[in-house]
């Protein structure tokens, strides 16, 4: 008698198991690219998988390595959202720490080589495609930046009308770049003294600009521009260009959140790359291209925890995959990019890569250091955790962001926030899942025979890219990305296939 997964489902379940896998490729095309659709392929896929069951043969479950800890890291984490101080809010951030339902759903239901091979070509050229946009927006520039503005240009009238992090900043200054007026994006001076020259009776024009990680919004009089024939002439200004000062997000909100899922999907295209045999080959080259189109965008997202994340991910692949002499060639391709990142960032932040002047460093310590003292003050906070999101509720009364002097935000730390958030028994289970999952990849990557380079590649970047994710968290917040830890989860689904593959094979043999 045969089992339930040797015998053929009938049309109805051949046509769920046909849509499980039209999501999963939306899923993998979207993750790099839109979080709206990947959740709805997400949510679709989840439906259709559950659907499956309900028909005849059912599917058979398969147990991973991770099963226990991600459970309890689940568990765990529901229980303190029901005893947080904003039960409510807390509850309804559990939608996305059900994203773990992603490694499931990919690993029950990609049976496949061919398929998963699919996917993956489909994740590295949907990361190239946001690369290509990164490229484009930079290319064509944003707003007006000015240059020499002058003593009587009327740019020098405008005055501050909000900020979150500074106090009484000064006008319109040389290199500043006038993004938006009233709301709406502006190509060239000529736009912007179109908006400027009405009556003066008209409300003052809304400048938001970009002045070196700070968007202050200015308002200018209107109706005061200088008498000329040229846009400069009237804005009392030497020259103007095309903005190129922000840094890339690609299709992301934040520039944190681009360079985080670069990071995860650079190494997973350097492990393939490493894992493939004949690197003078069409695959070689194409994966190098890709590999340097993520290496450029994530070079303009200018974060330098993601930079050193990187490095340390493809040291580590590097170390894994390939000889010595390899070793030194490619440690020597990579000087002119580490050079190249200290110049961008300097050019676009104008601090070092270890700064203790830097603003946004003196910004973590200051809220990691409240972040632990709200955490040790009482025992509930030390077992429970305070709540997903309360602080956002609660700031004033434990006197967080020095009294509301700083940005209201998070921890900038994934260990940290988890442990203030959900409690320190549901970082040890955070810390778990990840020690197995690592611990996965390192035996399965020496399961995986060479010639099945794609399978190895997808173990190694996973390998790679999961410690530079923990890397990373000492200093960001990227597990409260939700678009981040699709891409990762996406990823250890991937790796998940490739364990069971690798141990089915060796069970045969």
């Amino acid at each position: 008698m045969k089992s339930s997964r040797e015998i053929a489902p009938g049309p109805l379940g051949l046509w769920l198991e046909r849509g499980i896998l039209a999501t999963l490729f939306l899923f993998s095309f979207a993750a790099p690219l839109s979080i709206a659709a990947a959740q709805s392929a997400w949510a679709l896929g989840l439906l259709f998988w559950l659907l499956r069951f309900f028909v005849w043969p059912r599917p058979q479950l398969h147990r991973t390595p991770v099963d226990y800890a991600m459970f309890a890291f689940f568990i765990l984490t529901g229980i303190s959202s029901f005893l947080s101080y904003e039960p409510m809010v807390s509850i309804g951030k559990l939608r996305a720490a059900m994203l773990f339902t992603i490694v499931y759903l990919f690993a029950e239901s990609v049976r496949s080589t061919r398929v998963l091979r699919a996917l993956v070509i489909v994740l590295i050229a949907s990361a190239v495609a946001s690369t290509l946009f990164t490229f484009g927006q930079y290319a064509l520039g944003r707003g007006v930046k000015v240059y020499d503005v002058h003593a009587d240009s009327p740019l020098k009238s405008a005055r501050f009308v909000v900020t979150r992090t500074k106090s009484d900043p000064a006008p319109i200054l040389d290199g500043d770049t006038i993004e938006e007026i009233d709301g709406h994006r502006i190509r060239n001076a000529e736009e912007l003294v179109a908006a400027v020259d009405r009556p003066p009776s008209d409300k003052p024009a809304q400048l938001k600009i970009y002045r070196v990680e700070w968007n202050p919004i200015f308002e200018l009089p209107r109706g005061h521009l200088l008498p000329g024939t040229t846009a400069e002439q009237r804005l009392g200004i030497g020259v103007w260009t095309q903005g190129r000062d922000r840094r890339a997000t690609g299709f992301f909100n934040h520039w944190t959140t681009y360079s985080e899922s670069l990071q995860l999907l650079g190494s997973l295209a350097f492990g393939l790359l490493v894992a493939l045999p004949r690197k003078r080959s069409r695959w070689g080259l194409l994966l190098t291209l890709a590999l340097l189109a993520i290496c450029g965008a994530l070079l303009l997202t200018v974060v330098r925890a993601s930079w050193l994340s990187f490095l340390i991910s493809a040291a580590l692949i590097s170390v894994i995959g390939l000889r010595w002499r390899t070793l030194i060639v490619i440690g020597a391709c990579a000087l002119p990019l580490i050079l190249a990142g200290f110049f961008i960032l300097h050019q676009k932040r104008n601090v070092g890569f270890f700064d203790s002047h830097d603003d946004s460093i003196r910004w973590r310590q200051t809220v990691q250091r409240e972040g632990l003292q709200l955490l040790i003050s009482k025992p509930r906070h030390l077992v429970f955790g305070v709540g997903m999101d309360s602080i956002k509720a609660h700031w004033r009364e434990w006197g967080l962001f020095d009294n509301g002097r700083l940005p209201m935000g998070h921890m900038h730390s994934d260990y940290l926030q988890i442990a203030l958030e959900r409690g320190v028994p549901t970082l040890i289970a955070w810390l778990v899942l990840m020690f197995l999952y690592a611990r996965m990849l390192w035996r399965t990557q020496r399961r995986v025979a060479n010639e099945n380079w794609i399978e190895r590649g997808i173990v190694l970047g996973a390998l790679g890219g999961m410690i530079g994710f923990m890397i990373s968290g000492f200093v960001h917040y990227n597990w409260g990305d939700s678009e981040i830890v699709m891409i990762f989860y996406l990823i250890m689904g991937l790796s998940v296939i490739v364990e069971r593959a690798s141990r089915d094979r060796a069970d045969i043999a």
